[in-house]
């Protein structure tokens, strides 16, 4: 097989294979989220901290309905001149868990984005998340690592690929806000879903 078509079908087996229950979940706090005005916190490294940031924009762009309250939704990775004082100053597994001790609330829903499940300053982010009484979402790879054991939530796509993990998270995360845009539209299906 050529490597394009073994990608591609790799791909298409992986999609297949995803915890569909965990997704509907995501979306239900998520949801939930927006009704009670809770703040929304997602973070991740690399092509994941692209994801974030493309997750943030989606969701707060993206879900916008007259009448309907919008999302509060801050990416983590965002602000260079932060991330780059935290990392010179406390060390890089520090650059989430920093912001976070300033910013997260009970109830608010932290989101972590790693591939692996195995970086350190998701997983710190996620410990500070978890001592306010925050609710934890991770997007996963592999196993789930160490960051899929601690949250509340592990969406885990069944894949040792990084970049097909990657592109997973990425139409995860355009699902949940196209389902989060029909739900604030009237157009959703999924009657187990908060109103706001």
């Amino acid at each position: 097989m050529d490597p394009v078509t073994d990608y591609l079908s790799s791909l298409q087996t992986e999609l297949a294979k995803l915890p569909l229950s965990k997704i509907y979940d995501a979306i239900s706090i998520l949801q939930e989220a927006r009704c009670r005005g809770a703040n929304i916190f997602i973070m991740g490294n690399g092509g994941s901290a692209s994801t974030a940031s493309h997750f943030v924009c989606d969701l707060l762009k993206n879900t916008r309905v007259e009448g309907i309250p919008a999302f509060k939704v801050t990416g983590l990775a965002d602000n260079m001149a932060v991330v780059s004082a935290f990392a010179n100053d406390e060390g890089y597994e520090n650059i989430f868990a920093q912001q976070l001790s300033v910013l997260v609330k009970p109830g608010d829903v932290v989101v972590g984005i790693s591939t692996s499940g195995n970086s350190m300053n998701v997983i710190r982010a996620i410990e500070v998340a978890d001592q306010v009484g925050a609710i934890t979402i991770a997007f996963t790879g592999y196993e789930g690592g160490k960051l899929g054991a601690i949250v509340d939530l592990n969406v885990c796509v069944p894949s040792d690929n990084i970049e097909r993990i990657e592109d997973i998270h990425l139409v995860l995360e355009h699902i949940i806000t196209k389902v989060l845009r029909e739900e604030a539209q009237g157009n959703s299906t999924l009657v187990k879903l908060s109103k706001c």
